[in-house]
């Protein structure tokens, strides 16, 4: 086994790319050594930023021997067909979430993945952080009791508030379940385990959005995608979950992220947007929430999954952030959508299995079994 760092090239080089160089550099098992993007002179840019020799084009970084892993990190409508193009070179791909816009998209990439003995992973990958296994650890060790139910809340009036050009979220791809849902979806089977159908209701409140942010302020956008979900999920050990999702209403600070409800008390499980926030706990009988203590590594961010992918490869392991809970995750989120159309339950056909938990002791530099 080599303990060389794994190459990386990075395709895609907009506004989260730095958050990847930044996370991907606090790992000793991986280097990233080369990106790409349809913009060459973002590309170029972006090479001497980061202290690499800019390599050229898509197909230039695709055909680097060298190179194992590509990180895919173009818009979401083209996530799926660029991993089939990095599959296709004999790349290892990791991508941005969505992994998919549906569940054939997600299911079609995961075969492929599978016939070429490719690995194929996806953010999220906050759940390798600290706050997410902490949440996980308190579960696997009985300290909740029996998990009874949880609630899930991501509310906010919507991104044309604040992002400059807000279209995107508008879109298929976009909207709260698709843009934020794979964090919240991602996390409850970290805790819970796979989802065995789900229900509930999808409405586009507004037909258009009027922009609030700069340079575009007073320009009206389409809507052509559900904004606000009130879903629910039965998991495969019959727990069931309620999400409420919406780009239309305002923000409630009192709601919690995620609450676990247990027979010893409950759990206020921290914004799974993030790695290191903290978790608290009632116990029953009380309506106090005291933090949890948390002994898991604090440190990790974006480019975790990659990592934790890059070992596996190295180590013959299965790797958390895989491709089968990205699929997974995708057809719930799919479900979510179609039950509100067909007015009926959505039975999962797919299944995962819960991630390994990451070791509490691991460095922040590195991932192991």
């Amino acid at each position: 086994m080599s303990d060389s760092p794994v190459k990386v090239g990075l395709i895609g080089c907009g506004k989260i790319s730095g958050a990847y160089f930044e996370g991907c550099s606090g790992y000793e098992n991986i280097e990233i050594v080369a990106c790409a993007d349809l913009d060459l002179e973002l590309a170029r840019r972006t090479a001497e930023e980061q202290g690499f020799a800019f390599g050229g084009s898509v197909d230039d970084l695709l055909a680097r021997p060298e190179i194992e892993i590509v990180i895919n990190l173009t818009i979401p409508i083209v996530h799926a067909a660029v991993n089939r193009r990095i599959l296709a070179a004999g790349k290892h791909a990791y991508t941005e979430k969505p992994f998919a816009l549906s569940t054939a998209e997600s299911a079609a990439v995961v075969s492929e993945a599978d016939a070429a003995n490719l690995r194929i992973g996806s953010a999220p990958d906050t759940f390798l952080g600290s706050g997410l296994q902490t949440a996980r650890r308190f579960i696997d060790e009985g300290l909740l009791g029996i998990p009874v139910a949880a609630m899930g809340f991501m509310l906010t009036p919507g991104h044309e508030t604040w992002h400059p050009n807000p279209d995107f979220y508008y879109q298929r791809g976009g909207g709260p379940m698709w843009d934020m849902g794979p964090y919240y979806i991602t996390a409850l089977v970290n805790l819970l385990g796979p989802v065995a159908r789900v229900s509930g209701v999808a409405r586009k409140s507004f037909e258009e959005r009027t922009i609030t942010s700069e340079p575009r302020q007073g320009e009206k956008i389409p809507v052509d995608i559900a904004t606000h979900f009130s879903t629910t999920l039965e998991f495969a050990s019959g727990v069931p979950a309620t999400l409420f999702m919406s780009f239309d209403t305002q923000k409630i600070p009192s709601l919690p992220n995620i609450m676990l409800l247990g027979t010893k008390g409950n759990l206020r499980v921290c914004d799974p947007n993030w790695f290191d926030e903290t978790c608290s706990f009632a116990p029953a009988g009380s309506d106090e929430f005291e933090p949890v203590e948390n002994k898991h590594t604090t440190g990790r961010g974006r480019g975790s999954g990659v990592a934790d992918l890059a070992d596996a490869i190295r180590s013959g392991r299965l790797h958390r952030a895989n491709g089968t809970l990205a699929h997974h995750v995708v057809e719930v989120m799919e479900a979510a959508t179609r039950s509100s159309q067909e007015g009926r339950h959505i039975a999962i056909e797919s299944t995962c299995e819960r991630p390994a938990p990451v070791p509490s002791d691991l460095p922040a530099t590195q991932f192991k079994a």
